[in-house]
């Protein structure tokens, strides 16, 4: 194993969790979804606490994980999570209900995402979670950039596309959309970008003022 690999292995098992947390995980790969992994979790926790969001939105509720991170060290934060999939927002409300979030901290949507977001309100929200399909990307971030407020960030989880964009031999539609997604950022004078290897990759966009 290389430094690196140790060095990514190491960040990966060092957060602690919750017992809710852990429940939902179990939870998620019981179902076959892919959870974002502890050090992205524990990143995003840290996100909505340095950020001190009060207004976040999800795109992925899938059962509750990431969801759970963001609101873990957020106690007056309010979280609107949509999923297009009605049985992981089913298993969602139960996750929520046992770790005692309370309903009015919650706003969970089905539905599509590219159906929604253009009808939320314009810079309404501190911080906004993707983690959705490649393939959409940059329709989603777009929208999204529109929706945060200055000085407010976005977060795209799953960033390398499960290892893909960083090997030049994968070609697909959606590791290239990735890439473009990447580059298109890393050129925008209007964000500042920062992309880390925790987990699968995590993107982070802050819209800058002006």
């Amino acid at each position: 194993m290389s430094r690196l690999e140790s060095n990514w292995q190491y960040a990966e098992q060092y957060p602690t969790e919750t017992d809710a947390l852990v429940r939902a995980r179990r939870l998620s790969l019981e179902l076959g979804i892919e959870p974002v992994s502890r050090a992205v979790a524990a990143a995003l926790s840290a996100l909505a606490a340095a950020t001190g969001a009060r207004a976040i939105l999800e795109v992925g509720t899938g059962v509750g994980v990431s969801g759970l991170s963001l609101l873990r060290y957020a106690p007056e934060a309010h979280l609107t999570s949509i999923e297009i999939e009605p049985e992981y927002l089913r298993q969602a409300r139960e996750v929520f209900a046992g770790a005692e979030v309370a309903g009015a901290r919650l706003r969970l949507i089905e539905g599509d995402a590219g159906q929604v977001l253009p009808r939320l309100n314009l810079g309404a929200y501190d911080l906004v979670v993707l983690d959705e399909s490649p393939l959409r990307l940059l329709e989603d971030v777009e929208l999204a950039l529109q929706i945060v407020r200055p000085g407010g960030t976005i977060a795209v989880v799953g960033a390398f596309a499960h290892g893909r964009v960083p090997d030049p031999a994968s070609r697909d539609a959606a590791t290239q959309n990735m890439r473009d997604l990447l580059a298109t950022v890393s050129e925008s004078p209007a964000i500042a970008a920062a992309l880390s290897p925790a987990g699968d990759g995590l993107l982070t966009l802050t819209r800058l003022d002006g």
